[in-house]
């Protein structure tokens, strides 16, 4: 049996009076998703537990099967682990964006959690400067993607209250933005001497000269130690692999010990490579019986407001994710030789421009259940006597395992 698991980042929703009172899922044209959701086992996940802030870090834990409140620590360990960045046990990780400030009558705005996008290759001339002017401080930043980096605070502090970027798109940045608790000085002279070191930046230079947001200043969030995890082959005696644009994601996998597979072409954006990411997934099942798919696109949209992105995103994990992984599952193994879930992480709302803790919708391909004849979305979803809220249990039922 062959285990495959699709994750549409953030493709939950509110209502929306442009769509006439429809979420996104509801909007959006999903014949697949529907189809396997009105034919299958439906219902909803309560991906974020009580007291937990509702990150892609907690939540796509949970899908995994691993229990937030035994297992997370934060989500820049996982980051780490994902570029190669082994923590000793004192270090202290954190989530580095490169951000553009803008200023107003109010005081600075968080004008773009991404710096618009920068480039990998942009991001890395930035991230060597700061590395080499913060090192003899016993901190190191390393290069992620894009706008996601990495700082890692030898033998530092981590009883931080922080706030992902993300979470204040567009607002004037208040004092209860800010990072607090015990050590909280050192954090902020590196987030404002980061301001000057960036402000005259060659990048920045010609990125303001082609008329594109600028990478302002750092900010940091998503703070923690390297987590102890057991591994998917331990658990369930089963191999896998994950594909994602996404360190975090890839992170995860690594802790899981699964096999992380490089996609070329794989952005986190609307314009990555679906095709090549469901060929390597249906590739990677003549080695292992599991394979979680991650695709980055909706949540993005909605972290920008996009309401047309977003529709496009959930339309193309549909159409280009899983209708071909659905169809060549069934061509290689037969209809009855595979489970398939398809789920999302968490909402992000396009009006909100962040993450809720709402319970999310799944549904299982060759599941249990008796069909419920509803199609794919959180409204549909809340009407089915089906809700799962426990994490572990929720992954050894869809695995077959005690």
């Amino acid at each position: 049996m062959k285990y495959i698991i699709l994750i549409g980042d953030g493709m939950s929703d509110n209502p929306i009076e442009r769509l006439g009172g429809k979420t996104t899922l509801q909007a959006a044209k999903t014949p697949n998703m529907d189809k396997i959701s009105m034919e299958g086992e439906f219902g909803l996940f309560e991906s974020v537990p009580e007291g937990y802030p509702p990150g892609s870090d907690v939540a796509n834990l949970s899908i995994l099967g691993y229990a937030p409140a035994k297992y997370y620590t934060g989500r820049a360990p996982l980051e780490a682990a994902s570029i190669g960045v082994d923590l000793a046990k004192g270090d202290v990780a954190f989530r580095c964006n490169l951000v553009t400030i803008g200023g107003g009558e109010e005081g600075r705005v968080m004008v773009d959690y991404s710096a618009g996008h920068i480039t990998t290759e942009e991001a890395a001339d930035i991230i060597a400067t700061l590395d080499k002017e913060f090192k003899e401080d016993g901190v190191r930043f390393y290069t992620g993607t894009s706008y996601r980096h990495l700082m890692v605070w030898a033998d530092g502090k981590s009883n931080y209250n922080m706030t992902p970027p993300h979470d204040i798109s567009d607002q004037v940045i208040q004092p209860e933005h800010l990072p607090t608790g015990d050590g909280v000085e050192m954090i902020m002279h590196l987030m404002e001497r980061s301001v000057e070191l960036l402000k005259d930046h060659p990048v920045n230079l010609a990125r303001k000269a082609a008329g594109k947001n600028t990478a302002d200043c750092i900010w940091l969030w998503g703070q923690g130690r390297a987590p102890q995890m057991p591994t998917f082959k331990d658990s369930y005696n089963i191999s896998g692999g994950i594909i994602s644009a996404v360190d975090l994601m890839k992170g995860i996998g690594i802790f899981a010990g699964l096999e992380v597979i490089e996609v070329d072409g794989a952005t986190g954006y609307i314009d990555t490579n679906y095709e090549g990411k469901a060929s390597a997934a249906l590739d990677s099942l003549d080695r292992n019986d599991f394979i979680c798919v991650h695709v980055e696109a909706p949540d993005e949209a909605g972290h920008q407001g996009l309401l047309d992105v977003k529709l496009q995103a959930i339309e193309d994990f549909d159409a280009k994710i899983v209708a071909p992984i659905f169809k060549g599952a069934v061509d290689k193994f037969g209809a009855d030789g595979f489970k398939l879930m398809i789920v999302t992480d968490h909402p992000t709302p396009v009006e909100l421009k962040t993450h809720t803790s709402d319970a999310v919708p799944f549904a299982i391909y060759g599941g249990a259940a008796t069909p419920g004849g509803l199609t794919f979305s959180e409204v549909e979803a809340r009407k089915s006597s089906i809700k799962k809220t426990d994490p572990a249990e929720f992954i050894k039922e869809f695995l077959g395992v005690e």
